[in-house]
């Protein structure tokens, strides 16, 4: 999805269908608050109902989970309730209040941009009647840094000064080590302004895992969900940060690259290949495609590649899990769960994300999951 091929971020209308950003998935608030959304996608993309395959989908079906993926679910849900007549309310309250709503039991299937950990693995084995919680890779995309600076069009950052900027080491954007990046960019003396996620977020787990993986001597953190570098600034949600770097000149924060645009430029990564990367649908498969299935059983958890130096691959990605127990699914959503993943695993439902910011899944992981969805019982 490159930047100049970047549509006017715009709400999805989902008529009847109520899909609402109240919980926690990617750990922030609500991303109903303002953000950005292109979940109408491109016409191109658009899928023929005639397609998707309904198998018993019936009533109404509540979801909790990852922000970074909501826009991709509206606009899977806008197609798929056409089709169906089914209501979907994904709640994108972020990854944190997903999975936990999916081990109590509330919800027959959450969104995470982080895999299961083993804790809660162990919890969904009590609402798994005989099976367990898996996760299965489904929504790909790249972590974009999103930044405000007047008169700066074309930034490029790497991993220490990045480390540094999040972590209250590097506070002004004419600093040192920016220009050596940006020896033609007329930097102001302006003080940043950093925002991070005020809630769990999976955006956040892997965004700190890249820092961990390429630069370790300049982030001591141990990463996960909740933020923990001191200082900066923190909003809710992918929408709030976004919403917050928008409307701050000096800002700098990272979310999903659907919230580039009016007025949030994104970052192109030094990684050490022969030119920094933009953050695009292309550049975040190509990094996906190096990732290593590392799920047990019939779960698909991935080991991302946050070093990767490969020339066009973009370093800071995430993969969005949908979670569903593999055995043990409630009798009365278990066709409609099936039904709606099944689709959005299908090539239709797949070629409908690059057309709203988001990277599909590589051809062999994909093959997986949707094997893994026809299986479920």
């Amino acid at each position: 999805m490159m930047l100049q091929r970047k549509n006017r971020l715009r709400a999805l209308s989902l008529g009847a269908v109520a899909v609402t950003g109240a919980l926690a998935l990617t750990a922030c608030g609500s991303d109903d608050n303002g953000g950005s959304s292109k979940a109408s996608g491109n016409p191109s993309s658009a899928t023929n109902a005639s397609s998707i395959k309904c198998d018993g989908a019936k009533g109404q079906l509540l979801s909790d989970g990852s922000s970074a993926q909501k826009n991709a679910i509206d606009a899977w849900v806008k197609s798929f309730s056409q089709a169906c007549g089914v209501q979907i309310n994904y709640k994108a309250g972020g990854s944190g209040a997903g999975v936990t709503a999916f081990t109590q039991g509330q919800i027959p299937w959450a969104g995470s941009d982080s895999a299961l950990k083993p804790e809660e693995v162990a919890a969904s084995k009590k609402v798994c009647s005989g099976g367990q919680g898996i996760d299965l890779p489904m929504v790909g995309g790249p972590i974009a840094i999103g930044y405000n600076v007047n008169g700066v069009d074309n930034l490029v950052l790497d991993a220490p000064t990045l480390a540094k900027i999040f972590d209250g080491k590097i506070t002004n954007w004419n600093d040192a080590a920016i220009k050596k990046l940006n020896p033609k960019a007329k930097l102001p003396d302006l003080k940043i302004q950093a925002f991070h996620r005020s809630d769990d977020s999976g955006t956040t787990d892997n965004f700190t895992k890249y820092l961990i993986a390429s630069t370790p001597d300049n982030w001591k953190y141990s990463g996960g969900k909740t933020w923990q570098a001191k200082g900066g600034q923190s909003a809710a949600q992918s929408s709030g940060v976004a919403q917050q770097v928008k409307q701050t000149n000096g800002a700098i924060g990272y979310f999903e690259l659907s919230y580039v645009g009016d007025g949030v430029k994104a970052v192109s990564i030094d990684t050490g290949a022969s030119q920094p990367v933009a953050p695009t649908t292309d550049s975040a498969t190509k990094a996906i495609a190096d990732a290593k299935v590392v799920g047990t059983g019939k779960d698909l958890s991935l080991q991302l590649n946050y070093k990767t130096k490969a020339d066009g691959a973009y370093p800071i990605t995430l993969v969005t899990y949908e979670i569903v127990c593999d055995k043990g699914n409630k009798a009365d959503t278990l066709p409609t769960v099936k039904s709606f993943l099944n689709y959005i695993a299908s090539e239709d439902g797949q070629k409908t994300l690059s057309g709203i910011d988001y990277a599909p899944m590589p051809d062999e992981i994909i093959g997986k999951v949707r094997s893994t969805i026809a299986g479920l019982s």
